[in-house]
């Protein structure tokens, strides 16, 4: 199973992207201490030729720590047919106690990785690199969570033991069962869908009002944050039984497969996207006055806002998508 293509390409990039990111943080370490852009010495010059260097690194490092997310569902959904008992990736995770944890930290590690993105394109837009201390700060931060999630794979993948029985999705997320899975697919659908959609409706508003006025750029992360996690739990509560034709079907992971025209990573698109680009607005909020990024910032974060509500409507177009062509009437 160690052979397995995605197992490999997981492992490898995981360990390539920690040993980066550690390598970067020891200069964002030395940054922290030591920058100075009035100062003409020979460490603030080196640091200033090191510095693009470093950032160029860690951009690419999470911009395949974002793709890395995908491989990783993607991977456990091809490794079901091994397992007893496992019908999508669902069953896959739940092998053993390592698999719903790496996928909370891929999708925490996802939502840090793109506000420091974020900030580094605005940061390199200004001359005096204004936010370089604040997002070293966030890259310490990202880091130890990058190692976290690279040795929990690798426990993961060790215990992969093929003679283990593991649950299906319909056991998993089923409201008979006790969990979190469990409680998101036991709420109460009408009420959750009116929730759901007007939560996009307010993200999407938002959006649109800070791309014309440039105001009420926080409502737009929180929005956008809040559409994420309604779409979680719509995701599980109502979107999947209609798009499985099935009232009894919660599972978030089989709509990846090609029986459903992989249209869960659309979904999945959406809803990270969504985040990443609203939360992005309101990162850049605390940022607008310093000189050099006044004119800088503003049409920045209008871009970000037009981003997420494209992202938004997306999700909102797929969801009613599947709703309508559904059999299925509840």
């Amino acid at each position: 199973m160690m052979l397995h293509p995605g197992i490999i390409a997981l492992l490898v990039s995981s360990g390539l992207i920690s040993f980066l990111a550690l390598y970067a943080s020891a200069y964002g370490a030395l940054i922290l201490r030591k920058w100075n852009i009035a100062s003409g010495s020979s460490l603030q010059l080196d640091l200033e030729r090191r510095t693009y260097l470093i950032s160029t690194i860690v951009s690419y490092v999470f911009g395949f720590q974002l793709l890395s997310l995908f491989l990783f569902v993607y991977t456990a959904d091809s490794l079901y047919p091994l397992f007893v008992g496992a019908m999508c990736a669902a069953g896959t995770l739940n092998v053993n106690g390592f698999g719903y944890p790496v996928l909370l930290l891929k999708i925490l590690n996802f939502l840090l990785a793109g506000q420091w993105l974020i900030m580094n394109a605005a940061d390199n837009r200004a001359e005096d690199y204004p936010l370089i201390r604040k997002k070293y700060a966030l890259l310490l931060v990202i880091t130890p969570l990058l190692a976290a999630e690279t040795v929990l794979l690798v426990l993961y993948i060790q215990g992969l033991n093929p003679d283990v029985i593991t649950s299906c999705c319909g056991s998993l997320f089923s409201p008979a069962s006790r969990g979190v899975a469990a409680d998101l697919a036991s709420l109460p659908l009408k009420q959750l869908a009116a929730f759901f959609s007007a939560v996009l409706l307010l993200a999407v508003a938002a959006g649109l009002f800070f791309a014309v006025k440039g105001r009420g750029g926080l409502l737009v992360a929180f929005a956008s944050l809040l559409a994420f996690l309604a779409g979680i739990a719509s995701l599980i509560s109502f979107i999947g039984p209609y798009a499985y034709e099935l009232p009894t079907h919660h599972c978030p992971f089989c709509v990846l497969q090609r029986d459903y025209h992989y249209i869960g990573y659309l979904l999945y698109v959406g809803l990270l996207g969504g985040a990443v680009s609203g939360m992005g607005v309101g990162t850049l909020m605390p940022f607008r006055a310093i000189p050099s990024l006044r004119g800088i910032i503003p049409s920045f974060q209008k871009r970000l806002s037009i981003a997420m509500v494209c992202f938004e409507l997306l999700l909102g177009a797929i969801v009613i998508f599947i709703v309508l062509s559904s059999n299925l009437r509840m």
